[in-house]
């Protein structure tokens, strides 16, 4: 409940013979219309819209109102007194024992539909927005605040105002189910959310409406800069800015840098994402991408739509990430329970559609990307999922090494390829493919070729683009979250997390969820044999010379530059673009850079590294499978081995499995010690199927292997005039 002592405005109203005309009389017109105009000036707001508060009874629309109202010295108008109760001179609870819960949301939806104002605030009633063509009226001149307050604590302040029926309500049904049934019709109308806890007061949920209203109308301060970029070369003219539509289609900026958003990311109160402790797992992903994406990029409805799409029904698993005690303070992160078995499909399940929402109809575009293993069958599903009129416009070109990658992870690429999605073998390592799309993508000459010969842009699918991200960070967020759900540790105590790591993407969500809010105290960096980031880590020396690729059992983090990596220095340096500039040509030019003593100070606050080599890998494999009968993929091995050496117990750790061992099927069949292992991998995996395993084998891979194992793929030398002749015919042949 809120406890707040407030004096509303002085509101005479008068209503016409034909029902809901307003007149609004307020006791101080002149002052009003110079604040107002103040106001609506310093904040960017446009026009005269209405604020207009909406959410289920008991969300405190009413007592925000007046308080928001009287903020802006403007008028305040309660639907339910001011509108419903006048036109009808009845109660409103008279009125619904009148007529009826089918009826009254009738007569309520007409008198929302002769009701018009403007410049004020209204706080609509619970049950208005399920009136279709009422809420269109209403939005046609108004941004809609959706107070988000749990079920759990509705029921509290209805149980403590005596309220024990609403709108909708009869015997059958409980005032709870009324209450979930509702949130569809709020999610479908809001523009903003403001997220309401059990004990926020009335003042502070005003001050939060007034923000968000204030974002919604200033999508200009919501500007990404290239971690390359030095801070007085950094434009203020308004068409030279990029912002998260642009940096999507984009994906790496001009000067070789990453874009990064220039205010940084929100921050969530201990209050707002306690509020998420009880949520779904695509709740908790609406809310907390509705705060790192602006609506005039995406809107809420819209986002909501592509969230509900990508982890809807592609997920084998309800929960969509669940977390799973391993033993002792350990608990796995289980992120493959995706179409393609791996956490690649958190980011992009959902990237494509972003993607498609966000580039402009007038030119087709050719994806790029680069994988070590897991991000080509994902990015290939992905957008083979995207509408028919979508793909017409938009296809994918995937390189692979050739011979660094799983046989099962091959025949996923290779059966994944659709009518606009193909992959290509490259006889050389990963490093070689990803600094190949970076260089295709800094060479204006060849990329503005390809527009004006055939009108297509390039546009990347790695890591490196900033959409990529921001569904990682939302799986590190949601883990802790479910520990305090499973009353494993209360919200405040802190956890560590440990990442299989190569790329430095999936650590660096983890770090940013930290950021963000979550207590995360150490994120822990695993490496194979390939331990340049360990290395660096220790020492603050980044060193590749004399460093040669190593093929391992976990070829997903069988990297030595790691893309992302770059943007965790720019956050550290203070955005000091010049100095990360300094420190990747040097790396680029001479192999080699080292951080300075204070940055690697902050970067040892939140990271500690380890390494496994290939027999420690195999044997945790081994001893999980022989005491619990669960089976840990070759990636989620490393960091189990690195976890064990590198946790100190005094707090649960989070282990990221991030593969599932169906991937890697010859690796775990040596590590369980099974001699005979054929050489086909849709044999390999009925095999491990047969010891009834924990988890059940991937439904998914099965299924790809059962299809499509036997189509065929391009191979190319690793040379970039080749790399450049294929995407010219996959260009002409695709959309010309």
């Amino acid at each position: 409940m809120f406890h707040v002592q407030y004096q509303p405005l002085r509101l005479i109203t008068q209503t016409s013979l034909s029902g809901m005309c307003l007149k609004l009389i307020l006791s101080r017109p002149v002052a009003f219309a110079q604040i107002w105009k103040s106001w609506f000036s310093s904040h960017s707001l446009v026009g005269n819209k209405n604020i207009i508060l909406m959410g289920p009874p008991g969300a405190g629309k009413t007592t925000v109102g007046r308080i928001v109202g009287q903020k802006l010295d403007c008028p305040v108008i309660d639907i339910d007194n001011d509108v419903l109760e006048t036109t009808w001179n009845m109660s409103v609870s008279e009125k619904l024992q009148d007529v009826g819960n089918e009826q009254f949301l009738e007569e309520e939806g007409k008198a929302l539909l002769k009701f018009s104002a403007s410049g004020s605030v209204i706080s609509l009633t619970g049950s208005n927005p399920m009136h279709s063509a009422g809420m269109q009226h209403m939005k046609k001149n108004g941004i809609v605040v959706y107070l988000d307050v749990s079920t759990a604590v509705i029921m509290n302040r209805l149980k403590s105002m005596k309220v024990d029926r609403i709108v909708g309500h009869c015997p059958g049904s409980s005032l709870k189910d009324i209450l979930q049934f509702r949130k569809q019709f709020y999610k479908r109308w809001y523009d903003i959310r403001v997220l309401c806890g059990e004990d926020i007061a009335a003042e502070v949920v005003a001050e939060k409406v007034l923000d968000a209203v204030k974002r919604y109308q200033n999508s200009e301060l919501e500007t990404f800069i290239s971690t390359r970029s030095s801070r007085s070369g950094r434009t203020t003219e308004k068409n030279s800015r990029k912002y998260f539509g642009d940096v999507v289609t984009e994906g790496l900026a001009p000067d070789g840098g990453l874009f990064v958003p220039e205010r940084g990311l929100p921050k969530f109160t201990a209050e707002e994402w306690q509020g998420l402790i009880e949520a779904t797992y695509i709740e908790r992903a609406q809310v907390i991408l509705e705060r790192c994406i602006h609506p005039d990029d995406v809107p809420a409805s819209k986002l909501a739509e592509i969230i509900g799409t990508a982890y809807g029904e592609n997920f084998t698993c309800s929960k969509i990430a669940p977390v799973r005690h391993l033993s002792g303070n350990q608990f796995l992160l289980e992120l493959f329970h995706g179409p393609t078995a791996s956490f690649k499909d958190f980011a992009l399940q959902m990237v494509p559609h972003i993607f498609a929402y966000c580039i402009p109809r007038s030119c087709n575009y050719l994806v790029l990307v680069a994988t070590s293993g897991d991000t080509g069958s994902a990015v290939l599903d992905g957008f083979s999922r995207l509408h028919d009129t979508d793909k017409q416009r938009i296809a994918v070109m995937n390189f692979f090494p050739e011979d660094g990658v799983s046989p099962i992870q091959k025949s996923q690429m290779i059966g994944c390829q659709t009518e606009n999605a193909w992959s290509v073998g490259v006889k050389s390592d990963f490093d070689f493919c990803q600094t190949a799309i970076k260089q295709i993508f800094t060479n204006s000459d060849y990329t503005g070729f390809l527009t004006v010969e055939y009108g297509t842009a390039l546009a990347a699918a790695n890591s490196i683009n900033w959409a990529r991200l921001l569904p990682q960070i939302v799986y590190h967020a949601s883990a802790y979250l479910d520990l305090v759900h499973q009353d494993i540790i209360p919200f405040g105590s802190a956890v560590d997390v440990c990442v299989p790591t190569g790329n430095f993407g999936n650590i660096l969500a983890a770090l940013y969820a930290k950021m963000m809010g979550i207590p995360i105290r150490k994120c822990i960096c695993a490496s194979n044999e390939n331990n340049v980031l360990t290395d660096f880590i220790r020492t603050g020396v980044y060193d590749l010379r004399e460093r040669k690729l190593i093929p391992t059992f976990s070829p997903a983090v069988d990297i030595l530059k790691s893309s992302n990596l770059e943007r965790y220095l720019h956050l550290i340096a203070n955005e000091d673009g010049q100095l990360v500039t300094q420190l990747y040509n040097q790396l680029e030019n001479q192999g080699h850079f080292q951080l300075r003593k204070d940055l690697l100070e902050k970067l040892q606050q939140d990271l500690v590294a380890g390494w496994c080599s290939e027999e420690d890998c195999l044997a945790a494999i081994h001893s999980v499978y022989s005491t619990t009968g669960y089976i840990l993929d070759t990636h989620t091995a490393v960091a189990k081995v690195v976890a064990d050496r590198l946790q100190d117990r005094t707090c649960p750790i989070i282990i990221s499995s991030t593969a599932h061992y169906s991937k890697f099927a010859p690796a775990i069949l040596r590590a369980l010690r099974i001699t005979e292992i054929k050489q086909n991998p849709l044999s390999q995996l009925h095999l491990l199927s047969s010891y009834s395993p924990l988890p059940p084998v991937h439904w998914g891979l099965l299924e790809t292997l059962r299809k499509k194992g036997s189509e065929d793929h391009q191979v190319c030398a690793a040379d970039m005039s080749m790399l450049m002749s294929r995407i010219e015919t996959l260009i002409q042949n695709h959309f010309m």
